[in-house]
């Protein structure tokens, strides 16, 4: 079956700006919603604490389950429902870790059938510690950067041959964190600093490849961290997982397309770069749409019929997919152009 005909000649290039102005804007929101509610909601595995998991056999009110931890100094605690509704499963969190010996459970379960009149059953019951969370936040933060910063030495030197400038600048910046992380600067000033550096080191050193790959995945990642922001999601590690799972599929997008472009380049060198990008980008396109077709029937599946422990990994991975398949045809691409004609506009 031919899904897209060989021939089809999209204007890709000719709507960068209004591409350019959706990507601005979804950044953007997503930007003000982390600002406006103080940064990412970090789950348990970051902040530290106790998450309970209880299910009952039939309804019960979270108010009925307040007021049986209240019994047990537990009146600070969250509740919500985990999964669907019908389940009556419910997840308790304290932000303070708890002695949970095996004694515990049985307490817990004692003191909510009192008040809410069912019997429950404690499905799991995890702490972390606040020193644990804070490092585990640290190097999820590091490798999040550290996997953009190889990324991006992988796409210069395999494109432009850069491999020792691209080597240099990842050694200075590895070495800036680590020094400057000892001076006790947070990660969440510290990362995007150092992502900001690397850009503005890649424009000087002319690693345009690199430059659009690196921009195209702080697209991603920004976007999905914003949408969790805005659904009032947890930050877990598997969504850590999900982010550097994302970051692999869009640069697999982003080599393929261009793969396309130096091949045109070489075919049709007195073309005009712009064609060139807008040629890559439609023959590569059939294979854009049926890989994240495919990759979203999947993640579709685990998001309605994965379970609640499983919903938000599958949400992010959704998420990503969306945003990487855009940002490969409308983003890492279209980068190049606009450096050829900020280049040229400086000659």
């Amino acid at each position: 079956m031919e899904f897209i005909k060989p021939n089809i000649n999209i204007d890709f290039v000719g709507k960068r700006k209004i591409a350019y102005a959706v990507s601005f804007s979804m950044i953007l929101i997503s930007i003000l919603s982390l600002v406006f509610h103080g940064g990412p909601k970090y789950g348990i595995d970051f902040v530290g604490g106790t998450v309970i998991q209880i299910k009952f056999p039939a309804p019960v009110t979270i108010s009925d389950i307040k007021i049986g931890l209240a019994e047990m100094g537990m009146e600070n605690s969250t509740i919500q429902t985990f999964g669907n509704e019908t389940d009556h499963d419910y997840l308790i969190r304290t932000e303070s870790p708890l002695q949970t010996d095996d004694s515990f459970s049985q307490k817990i379960k004692a003191a909510v059938q009192k008040t809410t009149g069912v019997e429950p059953d404690i499905r799991r019951v995890e702490m972390v510690g606040p020193q644990v969370g804070k490092d585990l936040q640290e190097k999820a933060m590091f490798a999040i950067f550290y996997s953009m910063l190889f990324i991006a030495i992988y796409i210069s030197g395999r494109f432009e041959f850069k491999w020792a400038a691209c080597a240099t600048i990842a050694g200075v910046l590895m070495g800036g964190i680590y020094l400057l992380s000892m001076l006790s600067i947070t990660m969440a000033i510290l990362i995007p600093m150092a992502l900001l550096i690397t850009i503005v080191l890649f424009w000087f050193l002319n690693l345009k490849y690199a430059m659009g790959a690196i921009i195209s995945l702080i697209h991603d990642v920004v976007i999905t961290v914003g949408c969790f922001s805005l659904l009032g999601k947890e930050f877990s590690l598997p969504i850590i997982a999900a982010v550097l799972s994302i970051m692999g599929y869009s640069l697999n997008d982003t080599i393929i397309v261009y793969d396309r472009i130096r091949e045109n380049l070489r075919k049709h060198p007195k073309k005009p770069f712009g064609e060139n990008i807008n040629r890559s980008v439609n023959e590569t396109l059939s294979r854009t749409i049926l890989t994240s077709l495919a990759a979203i029937i999947t993640v579709l599946s685990l998001l309605i019929l994965g379970g609640g422990t499983i919903h938000d990994f599958a949400l992010a991975m959704l998420v990503g997919i969306l945003t990487g398949t855009y940002s490969s045809i409308y983003v890492a691409s279209p980068i190049l152009l606009a450096w050829q004609d900020a280049a040229a506009k400086k000659k």
